[in-house]
């Protein structure tokens, strides 16, 4: 289930100093809420059909091959020349140390946008005084525009695929802005189980 958390960081860090459980002012699965609320801040969100069943060893290639029409559509609209695709499972060798990496509050020269065609991975946005935790899963497509101030939680046992479209040749790069926020919100998990 996608799923929004919208908090008031000022909030958010007073509850916790006070040992209360910090709460979201809104939390919310609905679809059309959810993209009205992150397009008012800048945020592109739409939910597209990820019509393909992929094998479990489908390349890089064969998943590209498969999501065709929508890479067309994506690259046409927004200049994206470059386009991976990034799975990652329970068993990756790398799991824990790709994890870590990315709930590093970091921001891009360049959009990041996404479309989840298997599983779920959690954006964590930075925008102003509030952070939004969005839970992705299978047909969700997000654009954040560069400067945005975010994270990314993908879980303890990773389950996603994910195609990433990138306006520059050297695909994901990252500048890692030392605040240590991520460290106060809820992970993945923790998120799911307070829905």
């Amino acid at each position: 289930m996608t799923l929004l958390a919208l908090y008031d960081h000022t909030a958010h860090a007073q509850a916790r100093q006070a040992a209360m459980q910090p709460l979201p002012e809104l939390l919310t699965s609905d679809a059309e809420l959810i993209a009205s609320k992150l397009q008012q801040r800048g945020i592109g969100f739409a939910r597209w059909p990820a019509r393909a069943q992929l094998s479990a060893a489908a390349s890089q290639d064969e998943i590209l091959a498969a999501y065709a029409s929508e890479i067309e559509r994506v690259q046409q609209d927004g200049g994206y020349a470059t386009v991976d695709a990034i799975r990652l499972s329970p068993d990756h060798p790398d799991r824990a140390a790709l994890r870590q990496k990315f709930l590093a509050e970091h921001t891009h020269s360049a959009d990041e946008v996404r479309f989840f065609v298997e599983g779920r991975g959690l954006f964590c946005l930075h925008i102003g005084a509030e952070v939004l935790q969005l839970i992705c899963e299978q047909d969700d497509w997000i654009s954040v525009p560069a400067g945005t101030r975010h994270w990314f939680d993908m879980g303890p046992a990773p389950q996603f695929c994910a195609l990433r479209f990138f306006n520059n040749s050297e695909g994901w790069v990252a500048d890692f802005t030392g605040d240590r926020i991520a460290d106060a919100y809820p992970l993945l998990e923790q998120l799911q189980l307070n829905a």
